[in-house]
């Protein structure tokens, strides 16, 4: 079977999609792997350590492309160039694309979507949103500290005593707590609000305070993410949250609703009493944005503060979000690797194809992305 690995084209991306190490341990399994020359070119890796990792530098990408039996990527790309019956990996943004994933099925290409993967105990090693997330909630407070005017910790001087900056995280899901323990190695005091009650002990056990509101009846969705507030809910917890935001000399939001416009979390008269000069990171602009004014991919300044709009956090530190991508790749395709036939299995009665795998024989087959399209 043969795996092809393309660069990425998407502008301004610095991950790859596999670093050697990974194309090391695909080529093990007994798969012939074919990489696009230049395609560790962001992270100054030399074709040489992807053929040295056992892998093929192709000499015709188009042609690789046309002939690979399964294709890896990491950000959306289109069937374009792919044979009917190959089988391609990679995020795929299916909600807000649906045309791309129709296209997917008329190619007779077998899409399966990172962004899908269930959220279950067997699945987490293939989780691509969690290990992104993870790095991205690191980033959101290191590029938030670098625009800040302050130093985070408490320091005594002969010169007079320097208080903790205060940071303020709203959500604590995996970006949320990563950047809880971000903020507190680097000595700031903490405080953080998540809508479902379950995550305050995490987020105590890091060191921070939890902030109670009480919602109603709120939770979170079996696949462990946060249900969706009501308009009502939103705004009792904008009013709720203001103190906290007007305290904040860091404030970062990390509200994402797959396949749903991000909640609007912080009004333009929070920021507005805000100290200037405080920094909000807004880590929902890919999907219209936390935070009023807030633009995706750009730093704006409203009343004093600085709004960080970054869409690709993880790209911050891309050699680490590389590595753990291409372990999430890696991970799926030994899942489902058949030794004996020397192929991947793509066993559709297994719950995470299931769960990913949205066309199959000229069809859409997911029943979510079907009823989206009215099929």
């Amino acid at each position: 079977m043969i795996l092809y690995i393309p660069k990425e084209t998407l502008p301004g991306e610095t991950r790859v999609p596999a670093l050697p190490e990974a194309v090391k341990k695909l080529a093990a399994l007994g798969a012939t792997v074919q990489v696009e020359p230049g395609i560790g070119q962001s992270l100054q890796i030399p074709d040489s350590a992807y053929s040295d990792a056992g892998a093929e530098v192709v000499s015709d990408p188009a042609a690789a492309l046309g002939q690979a039996d399964m294709v890896l990527r990491l950000n959306k790309a289109s069937p374009e160039g792919l044979k009917s019956g190959a089988l391609h990996v990679s995020y795929l943004d299916p909600f807000l694309d649906l045309e791309n994933i129709k296209a997917f099925a008329e190619a007779g290409v077998s899409a399966i979507c990172m962004e899908m993967i269930p959220r279950t105990t067997i699945a987490q090693k293939m989780d691509a949103l969690s290990s992104q997330a993870s790095l991205a909630g690191y980033a959101a407070v290191v590029q938030a500290v670098a625009k800040l005017p302050r130093s985070l910790p408490m320091m005594m001087t002969p010169a007079g005593t320097l208080s903790p900056c205060k940071v303020f995280i709203i959500g604590a899901g995996v970006a949320g707590l990563q950047a809880i323990a971000t903020a507190k190695r680097l000595g700031a005091r903490v405080e953080a609000f998540d809508t479902r009650p379950v995550v305050k002990e995490q987020v105590e056990s890091l060191g921070a305070k939890f902030l109670q509101i009480d919602l109603g009846e709120t939770g979170q969705t079996a696949g462990g993410y946060a249900k969706e507030l009501t308009p009502e809910q939103i705004a009792k917890q904008q009013e709720a949250q203001g103190k906290a935001i007007a305290k904040a000399d860091i404030v970062i939001t990390t509200a994402k609703l797959f396949g749903r416009p991000a909640p609007r979390l912080i009004t333009d008269d929070q920021i507005a009493a805000m100290t200037p000069g405080s920094v909000i990171v807004d880590m929902a602009t890919s999907g219209g944005g936390n935070v009023e004014g807030s633009v995706i991919d750009e730093d704006v300044v409203q009343h004093g503060v600085t709004i960080i709009g970054d869409s690709n956090l993880e790209g911050r530190v891309p050699t680490d979000a590389s590595q753990m991508y291409g372990s999430n790749l890696l991970n799926l395709v030994s899942h489902f690797w058949d030794k004996e036939a020397n192929t991947f299995n793509l066993n559709r009665e297994d719950e995470i194809i299931a769960g990913a795998l949205l066309t199959h024989e000229g069809e859409v087959v997911h029943p979510v992305i079907k009823e989206r399209m009215g099929a």
